[in-house]
């Protein structure tokens, strides 16, 4: 397996590397040069990787949305315990009564007037035995909502992972291009004044001084691009990494981690992607559903007891105390409500249709990233030998055009022209590594495996699990386990 490294100002030749930025001044330029020793700390890919799986926002922000998740089993377990209402009245009450009764045909009125001060406490406790099984689904249906954002989570990892390693090898690849433009321009410089001496003394004419005038313009112009994009890269390095970068480190792909043929990629990719995990997570949130909506035309039973303690009245003066204390059975059999239950039904059927649709796109698309992924990794690799056979083809060709110019078979145009030339094939290398290792993390997310485990990250895993647990059985409070 061929594993290349590159990292700024440095990159692969074969069994060999070379100085990206080496273009010496003078005729010594373009020529290969040892590798000056890397810094004692340099930052390197892995360590990027785990800042970015701590401190990057939108991955917190999606273990936040997982935890919110969690708490949908609490609320549907809620359907299996009893309610408790406690009730208590007190207060002042002024009351006036007059009545009128009839002996022997003769009315009598009487008045019953005065002020007291009624007062009862009570407590209802209500549980529900049977309410077709929406309990049940409901509690289903939270889990399997639970487990699919699970798997969302899976996949924002992946993602800025693979954020990470395409930001960090953006930086080592604009940094090595803006070391080659910097070089070439003092080579450009170093040209430029070599031809104004050849034409203070005729050797050649104003032409050839005007034409390395313009290619060093055009160099310059080179630079303030390769500047600009590596400010950009700076700015995105930051953001998805979450600190300011250092001395970054060359780094590896990783093609050891995904399957070694084409098939087996896609038959892991499509079985293992989290994408797929969530959309058939979410078909079972869509099946439980039309259960719970089915549930509404089952008959409900129900049971209450509630107590009361009555000091005083609030309808008679004459009562003093009273109490009332009850055990009730309730037997619910909706028979028509309006419709809505059944809209309900064939609305979640809809549904859970429209999710089973879903899944099979989120397969297709999952098979479709891997052999694409897969082109472009092996296309990658092609492209890294044939850009080094272009940097020594174009080594060759420029130490030969100058080698031929010196005794005049050659024009001021021609070296400037192979120059160029060998300036390009080195960025091109350059660039050839950068795809090549961000083409191997591409292929790893694509079969579903980009994660600080199968890359060995020395991080601790988020585990969704431990705020399940800390929630699921609980049965009151409003901090949450975190102490919020």
């Amino acid at each position: 397996m061929r594993r290349s490294r590159i990292g700024r100002g440095e990159m692969l030749h074969g069994s060999r590397r070379i100085w990206v930025g080496g273009i010496a001044a003078g005729m010594a330029a373009c020529v290969a040069i040892p590798l000056t020793v890397l810094p004692a700390r340099s930052e390197t890919l892995e360590a990027a990787l785990v800042q970015a799986y701590q401190n990057n926002p939108s991955l917190n922000s999606q273990r936040a949305a997982t935890r919110a998740i969690d708490e949908g089993v609490p609320q549907a377990l809620a359907g299996y315990r009893p309610k408790v209402t406690v009730t208590g009245t007190g207060g002042e009450q002024t009351s006036s009564t007059t009545s009128k009764s009839i002996t022997a045909g003769v009315g009598t009125w009487s008045t019953l007037a005065g002020y007291n001060g009624p007062a009862s406490v009570g407590a209802t406790v209500t549980q529900t035995l049977y309410n077709g099984f929406q309990t049940a689904n409901k509690t289903r249906q939270a889990e399997s909502a639970v487990l699919a954002a699970r798997a969302t989570l899976r996949v924002t990892e992946q993602t800025v992972l693979l954020n990470g390693a395409t930001a960090y090898m953006n930086l080592l690849r604009d940094g090595a291009i803006l070391d080659l433009q910097r070089r070439n321009v003092e080579v450009l410089q170093e040209q430029l004044r070599q031809t104004r001496d050849r034409f203070n003394v005729g050797e050649v004419t104003r032409t050839d001084v005007a034409q390395a005038e313009s290619s060093l313009a055009a160099g310059r112009s080179q630079v303030l691009l390769a500047e600009a994009n590596y400010t950009a890269s700076v700015a995105t390095y930051r953001q998805v990494i979450g600190v300011e970068p250092g001395k970054l480190a060359p780094a590896s792909p990783v093609d050891r981690f995904s399957p070694h043929n084409l098939p087996g990629a896609v038959a892991v990719g499509t079985a293992t992607n989290p994408a797929v995990a969530t959309a058939e997570y979410n078909v079972d949130v869509a099946l439980l559903a039309v259960k719970v909506a089915e549930g509404a035309l089952y008959p409900t039973v129900s049971v209450q007891g509630s107590y009361s303690q009555n000091w005083l009245s609030t309808q008679s003066l004459a009562t003093m105390n009273s109490y009332n204390a009850a055990v009730l059975g309730t037997l619910s059999v909706p028979i028509y409500q309006g419709g809505a239950e059944y809209s309900l039904i064939r609305q979640a059927k809809e549904t859970l249709g429209q999710q089973r649709l879903a899944l099979d796109t989120a397969r297709d698309q999952i098979r479709q990233n891997v052999v694409q992924a897969w082109g472009q990794l092996e296309a990658a690799k092609a492209n890294i030998d044939a850009t080094q056979a272009q940097v020594q083809a174009s080594e060759i060709a420029l130490n030969g055009v100058r080698e031929e110019a010196r005794v005049g078979q050659r024009t001021t145009f021609d070296v400037l022209t192979a120059q160029q030339t060998l300036v390009n094939a080195r960025v091109a290398l350059v660039t050839a590594q950068h795809d090549r290792v961000v083409a191997s993390y591409t292929l790893l997310s694509a079969v579903g495996r980009l994660s600080p485990d199968v890359l060995g990250l020395h991080v601790a895993a988020y585990d969704a699990t431990v705020h399940y647990k800390q929630v699921r059985d609980s049965w009151a409070g409003v901090r949450t386990p975190d102490g919020r």
